[in-house]
């Protein structure tokens, strides 16, 4: 569908550039020009966001029983994202909430410093985007405190990069 769209204002900002010239052709130009650039404007953003859809918050989730690392990046990577969605998922007042973002940030922090030193692991791209969301995440905590749920805009972007994260994990990159 993006590929259809683009290939269409590709033609028809670049279709005045082969007609005669004169003032209705400038006329002709300067309209579809601008009908492009309206068109991409409008339609652009709705593709973009119609590819990620933020969940609800929610106070009702399973208290993880595992914390910290293995070891294994693949399974490293995996838990630590999947603890990640669950926190930008909760909803002020959820149970033992304080308690998840604690542990929560000691896995992220532990899990950075430790995989940040293996180039061959600091270099694939699941790792910079995790590394990212990890600071998006610590920050708000740092920032705001454990109890506070994360503003709909930055929980948006997160899952966003969420989605990244294990499309790069599947691909082992």
């Amino acid at each position: 569908m993006k590929t259809q769209l683009l290939v269409i204002a590709a033609i028809a900002s670049t279709v005045g550039a082969f007609s005669s010239s004169g003032e209705h052709c400038a006329r002709r130009q300067f309209l579809q020009t601008a009908s492009t650039a309206a068109a991409s404007t409008v339609l652009f953003p709705i593709i973009a966001s119609a590819e990620i859809v933020v969940p609800e918050q929610s106070k009702e989730y399973e208290f993880p029983s595992e914390w910290g690392l293995t070891y294994s990046y693949e399974t490293d990577a995996a838990r630590v994202r999947a603890h990640m969605v669950t926190a930008t998922g909760l909803a002020k007042g959820s149970d033992r909430m304080e308690d998840f973002g604690k542990n929560l940030k000691k896995e992220m922090i532990d899990f950075v410093s430790y995989y940040r030193r293996f180039p061959q692991v600091a270099g694939k791209p699941s790792f910079s985007t995790l590394y990212t969301s990890i600071n998006v995440l610590a920050g708000h905590y740092t920032s705001y405190g454990y109890k506070y749920p994360l503003p709909e805009k930055r929980r948006k972007r997160l899952y966003q990069e969420y989605a990244e994260i294990e499309k790069s994990l599947k691909r082992s990159r």
